[in-house]
Parts: structure tokens; C-alpha cells; sequence
């Protein structure tokens, strides 16, 4: 399945039926009248989250939904039947933006979460609501009303509980494969990841999402390289994993120009927790790696975990930091107290 991240899509939710103007005839009846019934009302487009999808390809397929519209009224006062209600599956993450790109109207997070998007019309009025003492024979009914219409924005942000940064080839992919059963793509030239991956973690019967991203290089936030697009997709995470390759040259600028690009991005990103990890340290002579990790921790001003991901050096420690930040992240669950 293709990734796709955003989609525009138009919505048309169902017209009112229309009243109906009738009059009661019948044989051996003495008296008629108005029996014009309603219409049914148009039919609603809700947007209900599915836990199953992670992408929003689907959209590429079919972009206009038009909801069923209301049933006419009937006479002998049978109202119209109500249109169904269209519900539109979007994955966890999902972000409804109006035409402008930039007014938020929903934002989907939860699975089974469900937010009604365009109202369907009323049902027109039958002749028989208008009948009174001084207008016994009402010749005029109702038409139904018009659903709501409009071109929507569809964003996806992953629901991760940890992200991945780095310089492209950072060794962010080989990572994720060997955290987790995700198989991304692992080449040794830069941006071989061209849209985000999602691996799960699992401890004592717990999961934690990681989601890595293509590699940012220096200009991001102005569009340079793959750009800040797939950023948003880790502004949901607890924290930030920023690989740094051990054997750049100048370890210290390649951190510093991925820092920027996150600071360039403003908050909530900039102000995400980071753990920062020397990655490939099986690359290089222990005494080096010790001099690289040195210098980083003066400029990150924290401790700088050492990881190989294909020889599995250092990664228990690093997913422990990993799933301790995240803990302490996660709402504590709500106590209910038992009384007798």
C-alpha cells in the first residue's frame, strides 16, 4: 500500500425531501382534507477513524463523497424516509482542514472517534402542517432544504509514541528494522526513506510506536530536500530519537543542523524531549567513538547513548531511555474506587 499523507476531498451531504401537497379522497368518506406528509431528511457525512489504516490513499481514488438525499412526502401522510447517514473511514491521526489549508475543523485521533462534517437538509413541511381554521385546503407544501456542501483538507499526522530524526543515512531505517518487524528500506546513499515508516515495540505486554522520517538536511524548514512535509507526523511523539552518524566528520555540526531545522519549525516540535545516540559505532575504533561522544554531549548538553543496530550494540540501553520517556508521557490511568 502506497503512503499518502494528504488529500482534498469535496463533500455533499443529502437534500431534504420535498413536502407533499395531497388532499384525502375517499369513497364513503364524509369529510377530507390535507394529507400531504413530509420529506425525509438528507442523509449526514460523518468521518468515523478506523484503527486498520495508516494512510490516506484511499482518497486518491475517490474524491467526491455525496451523501443520499431525503425521500418526498407522500400523501396520506406518509412522510419520506431520511436519507442513511455516509460514513467516511480515515485513519487515527487524520486532520479535516477547511479549503484555506489552514482552519482546523476536526482533528481525529481516537479509533471509533466520529465527528459529523456536513449536515443533511431538512425534510420539507407537507401541505397538512399549513391547514388551520382560516385555511382549511392549504395548496402549498414545503421543499426540503439543501444539504451542506464544501472542499475539505486532509492531513495525516502518525499516532507515535517515539520519532526519529537525523541527517539523511543516518542509520534512522536500520534502526527501526531492528527495534521492530518494520522493513524499511536500507541502502548506504542518502534519503532512501522517501515517506515515514511506523515499527511497534513491545515490553511486558505494552507497545510503543516509533515512526521514522526522511532525513533533513540543512534548509528543510524552506523546502530544501524532502523539506518539512513528514514533519507532523512525529509533533505527536513523547519524544524525539535524533541519530547522529559517528562517522561524519564534524559530529557536533551535523546535530547542530538538525537542531535548527527543529527550532526553525516552532512549537509544539522545537519543544519536544530528545535523546540523543552516536549511531554505526561499530564503524570506527572504540577510542574515537569515545572522543565523538564527548564532543556531543558538550554541545547537546546531555548524555550521548552509543548504538550499532546491526550489531545490536547499545540498543537495549537506548529503548529502555526510549520507553521511560514515553511512560512518563502517557496520562496515568484513571482509579475508580470500589465501595460496598
Amino acid at each position: 500500500m502506497k503512503f499518502l499523507d494528504e488529500a482534498k476531498i469535496y463533500l455533499k451531504a443529502g437534500d431534504g425531501g420535498n413536502g407533499c401537497v395531497s388532499f384525502r379522497r375517499e369513497k364513503y368518506v364524509e369529510f377530507g382534507g390535507p394529507d400531504g406528509g413530509d420529506g425525509g431528511d438528507g442523509a449526514d457525512i460523518v468521518f468515523e477513524v478506523d484503527h486498520d489504516l495508516n494512510t490516506l490513499i484511499d482518497f486518491r481514488y475517490q474524491q467526491h463523497f455525496k451523501a443520499p438525499k431525503g425521500q418526498n412526502g407522500e400523501g396520506r401522510n406518509k412522510a419520506g424516509r431520511a436519507g442513511k447517514t455516509m460514513v467516511v473511514q480515515v485513519p487515527p491521526g487524520t486532520q479535516v482542514l477547511a479549503n484555506d489549508k489552514e482552519t482546523l475543523l476536526a482533528d481525529l485521533t481516537e479509533p471509533g472517534q466520529r465527528v459529523t462534517m456536513a449536515h443533511g437538509g431538512t425534510g420539507g413541511r407537507g401541505n397538512t402542517r399549513f391547514k388551520s381554521s382560516t385555511n382549511q385546503a392549504p395548496r402549498h407544501a414545503e421543499p426540503g432544504g439543501e444539504g451542506e456542501e464544501l472542499w475539505v483538507w486532509l492531513r495525516l499526522k502518525l499516532i507515535a509514541d517515539a520519532g526519529l530524526v537525523g541527517l539523511p543515512n543516518a542509520g534512522k531505517s536500520t534502526f527501526l528494522a531492528t527495534a521492530s518487524r518494520a522493513r524499511p528500506k536500507v541502502a548506504d546513499y542518502p534519503f532512501t526513506t522517501v515517506h515515514p515508516h511506523l515499527g511497534v515495540i513491545y515490553r511486558d505486554g505494552e507497545q510503543l510506536v516509533l515512526a521514522d522520517v526522511p532525513g533533513l538536511i540543512e534548509g528543510a524548514h524552506e523546502g530544501r530536500g524532502m523539506g518539512d512535509r513528514f514533519l507532523g507526523h512525529v509533533e505527536r511523539c513523547a519524544v524525539l530519537l535524533h541519530l547522529v552518524d559517528c562517522t561524519q566528520d564534524d559530529v557536533v555540526d551535523a546535530y547542530k543542523q538538525v537542531r535548527r531545522e527543529l527550532d526553525a519549525e516552532g512549537p509544539p516540535l522545537a519543544d519536544i524531549p530528545e535523546l540523543v545516540a552516536l549511531s554505526k559505532i561499530d564503524s570506527l575504533p572504540e577510542e574515537l567513538v569515545a572522543e565523538q561522544a564527548q564532543a556531543l554531549e558538550a554541545a547537546c548538553s546531555g548524555p550521548v547513548y552509543r548504538v550499532s543496530a546491526v550489531s545490536g550494540t547499545g540498543m537495549d540501553a537506548l529503548l529502555e531511555a526510549v520507553w521511560d520517556s514515553v511512560e512518563a508521557a502517557r496520562p496515568e490511568p484513571e482509579r475508580s474506587e470500589w465501595r460496598p
